[in-house]
Formats: C-alpha cells, structure tokens, sequence
C-alpha cells in the first residue's frame, strides 16, 4: 500500500500539538461543575458517564487523525506490463566446406563459427532466425522459426562433408535470400560466412546480392582466417593432410555487403568473431516497446467513513449525556 498524497500527514503534528493542550487543559480545569457545600458532594459516587468525560474530545481528535489519513489517499497499485516488438528475420548462411576445418580458431573455423552463431541466436528474444549451409551446394538446414531450441538443435547436428566439396557462395545467398522471399518482417538480414572464394554453384555472388537488394535483405558477410592458416583435407585411402587454406575472396564479399546496405567484416580469432556477431546484433536491434497498465484501488473510504462516523458520535455525545455545564 502507498499514499498518493504523503504530504496531508504534516497535519497529524497540529493534530497532535491540539492533544496535547486539550489534556493539558482538562488537567489544570479540574470539575466542571463548583459545589457550595463539598463535604455534601464527596460522598456522590463517580458514574461511568462521569468518568466518560473525555470521550467527545478523544473521539473527535482519532476523526482528524483518520480524516488525515484519508487525505493522504491510500491506494494499492497493481501494474502489469505488456512487451511488444518487432521482429526481424534473419538467416544464417554458413560455409561448411573442408577449408572450415582450418585450425587457426580454437579447435577450428568450423567449431568456432558454430559456437558463437549458438551464442548470437540465445541473444535474441523475438527475431525469426534460420539456418542454410552450403559446400559445394546449399540447403536449408532450419527454416525461419521462434523456436530456439529446435534451431540449436539443428545446428548442433551441422557436419563438414555431408555434401560435396566447394564454396558455393552466390548459390547460399540465393537460397537464404529465397527464405526471406515472403518475409513482412520490417528488417530481414543474412549474415554470410564463409573462409573461401566462390568456386561452384551456378549464380554469381553479385547477381544473387541484386536480387537480395530487391526483395529488401541486408547482408552482413564475415569472411572467417587468419593469413597463411592450414586445413586438415582428407585422403583418398583414409587419415587426414594438413595444407593451406584458401584465401577469403574479401572483395566480392565486400561488393555483396554494399549492394544491399550491409557490411563486410573480417575475423581472424574466435574473439573477433564473436565481437562481429554482436556489432551485427547492435546493428539489428529488436525495438521493444512496453505499455504499463496501472490498476488502482482507492483505500481512503476504509479511514473517511471511520472518521466521519467518530465525528458523529463526538457530536452526539457532546450535545446529550456528555455535554458539559459552561
């Protein structure tokens, strides 16, 4: 319980000050009433009303204390708040092709890129996300979903060679920007990584960047690798061989970015990577707005109604059996 009106309760200090002289003076006044012959009226026993004397005036001071009270307007408040927002689509584009396996991140570029995108999907609230990886071909590991549970799952289960080798880059746009085709959402964003160059699929980079400039998609594209980094291949006959990675081809990457508004970062370490994904996130904030409804119920008739019914019984009192002779 709070009072809406604090500041009426500076009037319980002269309510008080009046107490206090009231006492004082029935104190000093002594009986109301002189006898001539007091040896005749000590032996008048004291009745109750008698003894009531002081009830009209304690009855009207506790009506101004609950008066006071009353002013000051206690209330209960019960707040509740509704959150909306609007969401943005987004669609993660990963390369999971075997140059992925390269070790310059901790265990490597693969891990790591799918570390952090689990990171960056636990840090929205009400954004639609999906998942398309791509080698040397593309498809759409989740489809844009609320789910984040399902979504990580999803994720989880991502595997470098489950499809044909290579980095089909234009092929991977077009296919998340084709997830975003019938999107309402008012921002819709593909963030695209990859470590390589584009070497496969049959849509250009720049041709698949234009047709996300129509439909109204950003993209945020990471190019993933440290200079001069290896990757593990695998051999014909089994075990594994450590050689160079391919270069990130930075400027078709860039040339994507600017085409739809985006922008192009590079990541050499894990903490670099994970520092792009929230500049992104700060980029494509989800506005959150939040109305409070405010229910109040009013406490002040539980003090007024007390106190107009001891003023009464004051009144009452004080003009009938306990009205005093002047």
């Amino acid at each position: 319980m709070i009072l809406a009106q604090p500041f009426w309760l500076l009037l319980l200090l002269p309510i008080a000050w009046l107490a206090w002289r009231t006492w004082a003076a029935r104190g000093r006044t002594g009986q109301a009433v002189s006898f001539p012959a007091t040896a005749d009226a000590s032996g008048v026993p004291t009745t109750v009303w008698a003894r009531l004397r002081w009830l009209p005036e304690a009855l009207l001071l506790a009506a101004l204390v609950l008066g006071t009270l009353a002013m000051a307007r206690p209330q209960t408040r019960d707040a509740s708040v509704e959150r909306t927002s609007e969401g943005i689509d987004i669609v993660l584009a990963l390369d999971i092709s075997t140059s992925m396996t390269a070790e310059d991140f901790v265990p490597n570029r693969f891990e790591a890129a799918r570390r952090v995108a689990g990171e960056f999907v636990e840090g929205r609230t009400s954004d639609r996300i999906g998942l398309v990886v791509f080698a040397a071909r593309a498809y759409t590991q989740a489809p844009l979903t609320l789910d984040y549970r399902f979504l990580q799952r999803m994720l989880g289960e991502v595997r470098i060679g489950v499809v044909e080798d290579g980095t089909a880059i234009g092929t991977a746009l077009a296919t998340a920007v084709s997830r975003l085709r019938d999107s309402d959402a008012d921002s819709k964003v593909v963030i695209l990584l990859t470590d390589g160059q584009n070497n496969r699929g049959e849509v250009d980079p720049l041709t698949a960047a234009e047709a996300a400039e129509a439909l109204g998609v950003r993209v945020y594209a990471i190019g993933v690798g440290g200079d001069g980094a290896n990757q593990r291949g695998r051999l014909p006959f089994g075990g594994s061989l450590l050689g160079p990675a391919a270069d990130v081809d930075e400027e078709t990457l860039q040339a994507v970015a600017r085409q739809t508004g985006g922008r192009y970062f590079r990541a050499t370490d894990t903490e670099a990577l994970r520092s792009i994904y929230e500049a992104i996130g700060e980029l494509e904030k989800t506005e959150i707005e939040e109305t409070v409804f405010l229910d109040v119920d009013e406490k002040y008739p539980l003090a007024l109604w007390p106190a107009l019914g001891l003023l009464a019984l004051s009144i009452a009192l004080s003009t009938t059996r306990l009205r005093t002779v002047p």
